[in-house]
């Protein structure tokens, strides 16, 4: 049996209602299949206060085994490293966050303001991820941690992390499948790609159709701020709902997998120079794309001008 403890820090509770959706299989069967006992969930379980307290202090002196912890919301510091904007019992929250690690076979980060501080890391709260801050390793835990498993913290990111990504992540963990972490600790099975790939306006990109309004057809990276050339997950493969992403509903990516998530620049907006992105798809030079991207929107069919489904 592998034991599971969630606790929920500075966030919405935005991946744990991501989670709840999943439906192939659901928790109840999730849980059953991979025999996972859960120890604790703050929207699940019901234990009372007295029993929850000699869980959680049986936890911290290794007593009761942890297999899994999983932090969901980013660790708030504030006031002035005090960690006294959020407590439980009076007591600065990172700090059972840190002694509950220690204890941990593997450590999960549910999304990104968890795995890198996500909202208020630029603020009087001094959030900040497990084991990074942004993009710059640390966290709370530093560069160097690693739980029982000889793992470093695995951060599930986005906003919310979906659902499929967290279900199989337990999988993976619960029967010793090893994961393959990008530079960021994010699992290469789901993060080892962009969303752009799957994205279905992905014809309209290469021939530069560009849009300036929502729910159109065309590419929404040039002048709508669509990171999805830019930002790694799997929201064009492992649909939300089994149905749809941003993109597919007209909608651009904002990048909400990304450490810097949310960016200090308007969502919506694509910053250029002279009608030139400043962030450019992965792997492609500014040489390169300058000559690329004019002769493609010069040999563009008139099918996609006029946006025109491809029969």
């Amino acid at each position: 049996m592998t034991s599971l403890f969630w606790i929920q820090c500075g966030g919405c509770g935005g991946d744990t209602m991501s989670f709840l959706n999943a439906d192939c299989p659901d928790l109840t069967e999730l849980f059953a299949t991979l025999d996972i006992q859960l120890l604790w969930h703050p929207s699940l379980s019901t234990l009372p206060a007295a029993a929850q307290n000699e869980l959680i202090e049986s936890l911290v002196q290794g007593e009761q085994p942890l297999d899994i912890l999983v932090v969901e919301g980013s660790i708030i510091r504030g006031p002035a490293s005090t960690g006294m904007f959020d407590t439980r019992r009076g007591h600065p929250k990172k700090d059972l966050v840190a002694a509950l690690a220690a204890q941990a076979r593997h450590v999960v980060a549910a999304g990104t303001c968890a795995a890198f501080g996500g909202f208020g890391s630029d603020g009087d709260a001094e959030s900040t991820g497990l084991q990074f801050l942004k993009k710059e390793p640390g966290g709370l835990l530093g560069q160097g941690f690693r739980a029982a498993s000889g793992m470093p913290v695995i951060n599930l990111a986005g906003c919310p992390c979906h659902p499929d990504v967290m279900a199989g992540t337990l999988a993976a963990l619960a029967g010793g499948v090893p994961l393959e972490l990008d530079e960021f600790n994010r699992p290469l099975d789901w993060f080892g790609m962009t969303v752009h790939q799957g994205c279905t306006r992905n014809e309209y990109h290469e021939y530069r159709v560009e849009e300036w309004e929502f729910a159109q057809r065309g590419c929404l990276f040039f002048h709508m701020g669509c990171h999805g050339p830019l930002a790694d997950g799997p929201c064009n493969k492992l649909l939300w709902n089994g149905r749809s992403s941003k993109t597919r509903a007209g909608v651009p990516c904002f990048g909400c997998t990304s450490p810097d998530f949310p960016t200090s620049y308007p969502f919506f907006e694509t910053r250029n120079i002279e009608g030139v992105p400043i962030e450019l798809p992965k792997g492609i030079s500014r040489a390169h794309y300058l000559v690329y991207k004019g002769m493609a929107a010069a040999a563009a069919p008139e099918r996609l001008k006029k946006r025109e489904t491809k029969i």
